[in-house]
């Protein structure tokens, strides 16, 4: 015998203690106890032995839909109004719910891990709060073109407009973040909507948000799963031989080009050092371009804009033409106006700020060797040693200031002893904050090492949702959260996340007791430094009452040996390093 649940005051009808199939009952019944209409009541889950054919439910489809569609994992925290979706990713063996305890972790996780895979993340709530909570985390995901897929629970559809427990207009809420964004009303809408949300958030780089009404999730469907095999067009997008040709020209008549590579050329080093090579050119990045190239190779010059290297800074100034390829041009990069040659998958950012010699729309792996193969080959020895001299002078630098004898512990040198210990093939989760000025200016990354960071949101409390999921996406590797005191004490209730997931993230924590980037800005515009001194906890404390490792450094001298037993170590590791606010000092 089977239940049946009213949608609208939660009256069960019992067909064994009633003694009658609820399909027995005139259409015109109506609940005994709000009076609502027969059709206003559902299946209860776990009642489809009595009821072949409608075992499954919206819900269930639904998530069998996104497993179709290639996701793998849900970061959330269930709630009254996602609950029906919530059992349908309990009962489905093909995707895996990672609970949160704050509803911006899942979502900065979600974020991270379309980052580093190109996958959709996805990331769930509940109305009302669970979904506005969700806003940074998506936030960050809409401006860095990550794509994710974001679900929320809703109020029951009688009650949307009049008003309810929780009910926010969420679908107004999500129109400034989601690319595509709708309420998924009736059950014939279910393949459908979730496989268009993925495809736009995939193809659009950006969030598909997707509303349930509570009762909806519940009610009895059968479907067929839409098969998302052959729906997402090629992105191998090149352009044509005169635009190449074009570009090849400004590039043969330049003396002193330089390479600037953004986000969009990673994964493209070896075509890069092929072109670099061919024209004697150096390579300079941008932050989030930080590993597209072994940064010890003899043509890199360092990062450019705010976290500039005097190399990169020097090479930028004097060059003749600029070949700036993936880069967005934030004010962060500064990327000057000169003469340049411009490669970008979005045509918007072609010519962004200022004209270009030649701007070639498609993708970098395609038209990088297209314009190698082109380009008249040139040996510029003077200009090499030029680069190779400047970039000899900047690593000086960066070892005068990585000095092992001060404490507390300078961040310099907490930055040389983690490029020296940190694994070639690690994935580096970097929070925002002055622990990621030092790690953009002094740390040199192998093109193996995959870093990401909230780039264009640029929030705090990023890195550790960004370790975690970075564990997810490659259990193999060691996932390293960077982070100052400020952005790890945002999140640090979801270092709990870690240790039951038994994800063996190594948080490096530079703890200042300021937030030492505002302290700095303060400084530079003139003002008393003030409301920037934080009071912490013993954050080594914290993680072993968690069920982690916690690492206390007070002294120079105990880092490298601490650095080690955090890699070491099976379980969430905090390594809590008393370090100075102070630059340079």
């Amino acid at each position: 015998m089977a239940k049946y649940w009213c949608t609208v005051c939660n009256y069960i009808y019992d067909e064994e203690k009633e003694g009658k199939s609820f399909s027995e009952l005139p259409g015109e019944w109506r609940c005994p106890v709000c009076n609502a209409a027969k059709d206003m009541f559902v299946l209860m889950p776990g009642a489809a032995a009595e009821h072949p054919g409608q075992g499954r439910t919206v819900s269930d489809i639904m998530v069998e839909q996104m497993v179709e569609c290639g996701v793998k994992y849900v970061f959330g925290l269930p709630g009254t109004s996602a609950l029906g979706v919530v059992d349908a990713l309990r009962k489905n063996p093909h995707t895996k719910f990672i609970q949160v305890r704050h509803e911006q972790t899942a979502a900065f996780m979600a974020s991270a891990y379309a980052k580093l895979t190109g996958r959709v993340g996805a990331c769930l709530a509940v109305a009302g709060p669970g979904a506005t909570n969700l806003a940074t985390g998506l936030y960050d995901a809409k401006l860095d073109h990550a794509p994710v897929l974001a679900l929320t629970g809703l109020v029951k559809r009688q009650l949307i407009g009049p008003g309810s427990f929780q009910e926010i207009d969420q679908h107004s809420f999500f129109e400034p973040i989601a690319v595509f964004n709708k309420i998924l009303m009736t059950e014939d809408q279910t393949t459908t909507l979730v496989t268009l949300a993925v495809k736009h958030a995939l193809v659009e780089r950006g969030v598909s948000h997707i509303s349930i009404p509570n009762d909806v999730q519940k009610l009895p469907y059968e479907a067929r799963v839409i098969p998302f095999q052959g729906r997402i067009p090629n992105r191998s997008i090149s352009t044509s031989d005169y635009l190449i040709n074009q570009a090849a020209q400004a590039i043969d008549k330049a003396e002193r080009p330089v390479i600037i590579s953004g986000f969009g050329a990673l994964g493209q080093g070896e075509k890069l050092l092929q072109l670099a090579l061919k024209i004697s050119a150096p390579i300079v990045t941008t932050f989030r371009g930080k590993g597209v190239v072994d940064e010890d190779s003899d043509l890199y010059a360092g990062s450019h804009g705010t976290i500039s290297s005097t190399a990169a800074a020097e090479l930028v100034r004097k060059s003749d033409l600029l070949i700036v390829i993936g880069a967005s041009y934030s004010d962060m990069t500064k990327i000057p106006e000169k003469k340049t040659v411009q490669i970008d998958i979005d045509p918007m950012i072609l010519a962004k700020n200022y004209p270009v010699e030649a701007g070639l729309w498609g993708n970098s792996s395609e038209l990088i060797p297209m314009l190698r193969d082109v380009v008249k080959a040139k040996e510029n020895n003077s200009y090499l040693a030029e680069i190779k001299s400047l970039k000899h002078n900047w690593l000086k630098q960066l070892a005068k200031e990585a000095d092992p004898s001060k404490s507390p512990v300078r961040p310099q040198y907490i930055i040389k002893v983690l490029n020296e210990k940190l694994p070639a093939d690690c994935v580096i989760a970097l929070d925002i904050g002055e622990n990621g000025w030092w790690f953009g200016r002094n740390f040199f990354m192998k093109s193996t090492q995959k870093m990401v960071m909230s780039g264009y949101l640029a929030s705090m409390g990023t890195g550790l949702p960004g370790a975690m999921a970075a564990k997810l996406a490659y259990p193999e590797r060691q996932a390293v959260c960077i982070t100052g005191d400020g952005g790890l004490s945002m999140v640090m209730a979801d270092f709990l996340t870690a240790v039951k997931n038994e994800l063996p993230v190594k948080v490096f924590l530079f703890n200042n007791r300021q937030l030492g980037m505002i302290m700095q800005e303060q400084k530079v515009e003139g003002y008393p430094n003030w409301q920037t001194d934080l009071y912490n906890v013993d954050f080594a404390g914290y993680a072993r009452e968690c069920g982690g490792i916690g690492i206390k450094v007070n002294d120079p001298g105990e880092l490298p040996a601490a650095v080690d037993e955090a890699l070491a170590a099976e379980l969430p590791v905090i390594v809590d390093i008393e370090t100075d606010p102070r630059r340079f000092i």
